[in-house]
Order: C-alpha cells, then sequence, then structure tokens
C-alpha cells in the first residue's frame, strides 16, 4: 500500500530526518513538508495524503489547533510527533493514538506505518473530536502529583554544574542545545527548547518565541511593538523579542 505522507514540524532537522526515513521505504511518499501551523492547514487542503505526521508543540497554532480548524472528518490519518515526556505519551496511548517520541528511530516508524497500513486497510476511522480532546485535556492537566524539576545538572567542561530551576532568568535555542541564562552565566544543554519547554513548569516558565523561554518571576515589563511583536524586558534589563503567540502564552500563563 503507497502512503501519501504530509510532515509538520517547525523544526528544519527533525524534517529533513524523518523524510530520510520515510523515504528509505519506496511505498511512501512526501507530497509536503510544513513549519508551521498555517502550511499545515494549507497543505492538507491542497493535497491529497493517507498520513500526516504532526508536531503537536509548533508556534502560533498548534497541531491540536490545525486538527480543528481543519475539521476531525477532513485530516487523514494522523500520527503525532512529541518532544513530551512520559505522562504526555501515555495520553496518547490511553486514546489509541498513534505518536512517535523525537528524535524518531527507523525501527519505531516502520511499526507505526505498519499501524497505519492495517488501520487503512480495515476501513478504521481516523481520530475522533471526543479522542483528540481528551488527549489535549490530559496533556493541559498534567498527571496527578506531576512534579516539575526543581534542580538540573549541566556538563561543563570537567565538571557538572547543580542549577536551582528558579534562578534560570531565560533560556535561549541554539539548535539541538539550549543555552541557560543564570545569575550572569551562560550554560549549554544537549536538549532543545522544545524539550524544556515540555519539561519546565508552565506556571513558571513561558516561550515567547521560537527562540526563548523566560522565567515569568524574572520579568520586569512587557513592550509591545504593534499587534504581532513586542518585547519582554527582564529584571537585568536584558530585552528579549516577543511573537505574537509568546504574548498569548504570557496572557494564559497569567490566567493560571
Amino acid at each position: 500500500m503507497r502512503l501519501r505522507t504530509i510532515i509538520a514540524d517547525d523544526e528544519e532537522l527533525a524534517r529533513k530526518g524523518l523524510r530520510l526515513l520515510l523515504t528509505e521505504d519506496s511505498d511512501v511518499e512526501v507530497v509536503a513538508e510544513c513549519s508551521n501551523g498555517r502550511e499545515t492547514v494549507e497543505a492538507l487542503r491542497q493535497h491529497e495524503a493517507d498520513v500526516l505526521f504532526l508536531d503537536i508543540q509548533m508556534p502560533g497554532t498548534g497541531g491540536f489547533e490545525v486538527i480543528e480548524q481543519v475539521g476531525v472528518s477532513r485530516v487523514p490519518s494522523v500520527v503525532f510527533i512529541t518532544a513530551h515526556n512520559e505522562y504526555a505519551v501515555r495520553a496518547f496511548e490511553v486514546e489509541a493514538l498513534d505518536y512517535l517520541t523525537k528524535p524518531v528511530e527507523q525501527a519505531r516508524l516502520q511499526r507505526t506505518l505498519r499501524r497505519v497500513r492495517e488501520r487503512i486497510a480495515s476501513g478504521t476511522g481516523p481520530v475522533t473530536q471526543q479522542q483528540l480532546q481528551s488527549a489535549l485535556d490530559s496533556l493541559k492537566r498534567g498527571p496527578r502529583g506531576q512534579e516539575y524539576p526543581t534542580r538540573m545538572i549541566v556538563p561543563n567542561g570537567s565538571k557538572d554544574v547543580f542549577v536551582v530551576v528558579d534562578e534560570i532568568e531565560w533560556i535561549e535555542a541554539a539548535s539541538y542545545y539550549s543555552c541557560l541564562h543564570v545569575g550572569g552565566k551562560s550554560l549549554m544543554l544537549r536538549e532543545t527548547i522544545k524539550q524544556l519547554a515540555a519539561t519546565l513548569d508552565p506556571r513558571k516558565f513561558v516561550r515567547v518565541h521560537r527562540s526563548a523561554i523566560v522565567n515569568i518571576s524574572h520579568v520586569r515589563e512587557i513592550l509591545r511593538d504593534g499587534p504581532n511583536e513586542g518585547w519582554v524586558v527582564l529584571s537585568t534589563g536584558h530585552r528579549l523579542k516577543m511573537s505574537r503567540a509568546g504574548w498569548q502564552n504570557l496572557l494564559d500563563a497569567g490566567r493560571d
């Protein structure tokens, strides 16, 4: 069975890696690649696809919002891609949703493709609104007793540095690394900014731009620069660019 697929992920390296893995299967064709929710919605409207590989956390319009805009009945089989930790994966498993965790491995991808082919061949319908809503509610709610990290161990040359999470002022994206800014020091951690956004307490750490997360306890003021972007000023005086989605994230965090 030949599968026409769409890849939606805001990380270029992640899209490239998944495309390379998919093209190793001669019965898979990648018909479109998308870097954000808007492009994904357009691709779904323009292309006939059997499978959508959908990152759940993209700037602006995330994976669940994409499905809401297009309509559950009009999307193909969906395989969610997540950098979230184990509790979020359980949310997908409980609702019987297909998913892949980053970094995607070939063996796991092949098992997922087999499952998708079996579902299509059996005429099993795509995910339902109830399944999606239950998974989304679970992701927002988090597990009972969820404890976010209070300390991190960051390798720094020949030594490991213990970092108190609340003392992190902001986090900067650096490809597959993240730069933690703590008390005038900069420490490199081998985790993507997306992975950290999924790990840290969202009531304290807010992604204000695709390349920056701020600790809201270190935010001094917010400056708007038109309807789509602005600046976050930290207690140190440092200014960080803020996107429209980042502004909304700050508003949401303030309501919690």
